[in-house]
């Protein structure tokens, strides 16, 4: 014959249960801010790489009045006796991972700057530096056109040329 049960008998496994599911909703609370903190290191390495091609264009346009045919041009320009180089190397877009910029065509040739292709909503919305002004509560990372207009840069200072 079986003995009857005492009243706190399946307490212990409740209990277990209310552990596991508490834990579960703490490592997916834990996984979202770890994405967010992701997405925020990778929008900031955008930031700097799109303005590190932005001033290699100008550098580029500042030594022969004329916008780079593509990226490559920036690696080695070979306009003048001793090739000048305004990148040391092609970057990849933080974003999607992958060397797939979409360029930016100039008026009258060549390319006048770079946007990521992702289609992402942006975490920063606001507080950007004068020239990125543009991006303030853009809806994707493509709208993020990082561009070197020379009327913008007549009114300020020119960038200065990586080469002396």
């Amino acid at each position: 014959m079986h003995s009857p049960r005492p009243p706190q008998a399946g307490f212990t496994y409740i209990g277990l249960l209310v552990t596991v599911v508490i834990v579960g909703l703490m490592l997916t609370a834990a996984s979202r801010v770890w994405s967010v903190s992701e997405q925020r290191e990778r929008e900031t390495q955008l930031l700097f790489v799109g303005d590190a091609i932005r001033m290699a264009i100008a550098a580029y346009f500042a030594s022969g009045q004329q916008y780079p045919l593509s990226l490559q041009d920036l690696l080695a320009d070979s306009r003048s006796p001793t090739p000048r180089r305004y990148l040391r190397r092609l970057y990849f877009d933080p974003i999607t991972g992958a060397a797939d910029w979409t360029l930016v065509p100039a008026p009258a040739g060549g390319i006048m700057g770079v946007a990521s292709r992702s289609m992402l909503k942006p975490i920063k919305r606001t507080g950007f530096s004068q020239i990125d002004v543009g991006f303030e509560n853009a809806d994707c990372y493509c709208v993020w056109q990082f561009v070197f207009e020379p009327h913008y840069y007549n009114r300020r200072t020119a960038p200065a040329s990586p080469h002396p």
